[in-house]
């Protein structure tokens, strides 16, 4: 399974950055101590959280997909090779997870294509190629989000977190001066312009943007 799979130094996921104090939480995780463990979850559960918006999985779904996610990591912690691709493991398992469970919502409540609503999609919403295509477009951006140093990427994803965080909470958790935010972001902005999987997500031949 997908979700099982190694941590390893090649992995096809971007690690971003030099991420050092990755590999000193994962290791000090893996000695027991509950702060480091602690400190990874609050690192990328925007990351988690963000995915599973995207995937439409809310209320005890969410609960249970980010339960899920955690778990599966704590199986996992004394098999990665790499702690750097711990971000792109972490967004795999999610995605995994969720589709899981989607698939298992569906199977759990049969619907007859002649007579259930479900199929009848009202002409304001969004075609299926438009949903397809968003989809595609999100995961380019957690690809290049992936791409961007950890403190980057991780500002990034608090600036997006839903409802909005204070300044003086983005500034708790990414260690981050109130004032160097703004610019900071902007350079962010700019590096994830740069990336391959953004660049590939604006690229001619998508068919997206001309």
């Amino acid at each position: 399974m997908e979700s099982e799979r190694r941590v390893r130094s090649d992995d096809p996921w971007p690690a971003g950055g030099t991420d050092t104090d990755i590999a000193t939480l994962v290791a000090e995780a893996r000695g027991g101590s509950q702060a480091a463990w602690d400190s990874l979850v609050e690192r990328f559960l925007p990351l988690v959280t963000s995915l599973m918006r995207r995937y439409r999985v809310t209320g005890a779904d969410a609960d249970d997909v980010n339960q899920t996610v955690w778990l599966r990591l704590v199986e996992h912690l004394d098999r990665i090779d790499e702690p750097q691709a711990l971000p792109g493991w972490l967004a795999t398992v999610t995605r995994h997870e969720c589709f899981r469970l989607q698939h298992l919502r569906g199977r759990t409540v049969p619907t007859d294509p002649q007579t259930s609503p479900t199929f009848e999609r009202p002409d304001h919403s969004p075609d299926m190629l438009a949903e397809l295509l968003a989809d595609e477009r999100h995961t380019a951006l957690v690809d290049a989000l992936l791409e961007l140093p950890a403190q980057r990427r991780d500002l990034l994803l608090l600036l997006t977190e839903d409802p909005p965080l204070s300044y003086a909470e983005i500034s708790r958790r990414s260690g981050l001066p109130v004032g160097s935010i703004g610019p900071t972001r902007a350079r962010a902005l700019q590096q994830l312009r740069r990336t391959r999987a953004f660049r590939r997500l604006t690229s001619p031949t998508d068919g997206s943007l001309t």
